[in-house]
């Protein structure tokens, strides 16, 4: 038996959706609908976010904000946020349902983890609306969650510690020293220090590279290693504790993290 008790995954970019590309694909058609292009940069930003606070945080940004007065005819309020939320929850779901492919190696990682007694548990930035055609697709491949906590279920998202709590409590894993939190963004990374488990950042799959897994196999491979270079400085400066390419690289960190743990050593948050 292992001695870490639970693993806790974020989907997008982790999981599934190699590059977290239905988000930005989301967003952006929100907004062009309103009359206002934001960019891909400006849409990964706060990705991680659950999505009615990173529509907000999108707002918020003084260029979109003045491009959203500009086309609108006021500066943006809440009112703006739901009605972009609302347009939103749609398109996130079709381009979510297009982009539900699992990470390669993701499905073998978790039946590893599960013939060593290692609870699996899942949170996200996604409504649960939002993720009502990812979840069969994602069982149909192999990958099926014990929990699955979605954005709008806590009083808070990330980076509080809310919904990783959540899972914690539904999968009676404890203590939180014992349980590890993987996730490709800043915000998901802060959320697992908040909650006191070890943070393992995804650099490669993830929003810090968005790139499409065909893009992605595409880069000579010094580019690939310098964005990978880059998305893991970021995830470090959130505070993980180790960061790996993608999650087919994850049973090296757990057994790295099981050592520590028999040292009797915790998780640096």
């Amino acid at each position: 038996m292992s001695l870490i008790h639970a693993v806790v995954f974020d989907w997008a970019g982790t999981v599934v959706d190699f590059g977290c590309m239905a988000p930005v694909e989301a967003l952006g058609t929100a907004f062009a609908t309103m009359g206002v292009d934001i960019s891909d940069e400006e849409a990964r930003r706060d990705m991680g976010m659950a999505k009615r606070d990173h529509i907000r945080g999108l707002l918020q940004m003084d260029r979109v904000a003045a491009a959203w007065a500009a086309c609108q005819g006021g500066a943006p309020c809440e009112a703006d946020v739901d009605r972009l939320h609302d347009a939103v929850e749609p398109l996130m779901r079709a381009a979510a349902a297009q982009h539900s492919a699992l990470i390669p190696g993701a499905a073998e990682v978790v039946r590893g983890l599960r013939e060593q007694g290692v609870k699996i548990g899942s949170n996200t930035g996604y409504t649960r609306a939002m993720m009502s055609d990812i979840l069969p697709a994602a069982f149909a491949q192999g990958y099926q969650p014990d929990v699955v906590v979605c954005a709008g279920e806590t009083p808070q998202g990330r980076p509080s510690p809310l919904m990783l709590w959540l899972v914690l409590a539904q999968l009676q894993a404890w203590p939180v020293r014992c349980c590890v939190k993987v996730d490709d963004s800043h915000v998901g990374i802060a959320e697992g220090v908040a909650a006191g488990t070890w943070s393992v950042g995804v650099a490669g799959s993830g929003n810090g590279v968005g790139l499409s897994l065909d893009a992605y196999q595409q880069l000579a491979r010094v580019d690939r290693q310098a964005r990978v270079a880059r998305a893991s400085e970021a995830l470090f400066a959130a505070g993980a504790d180790f960061v790996v390419e993608t999650v087919a690289d994850l049973p090296d960190v757990l057994s790295r993290i099981e050592g520590r743990l028999k040292a009797g050593e915790g998780p640096k948050g």
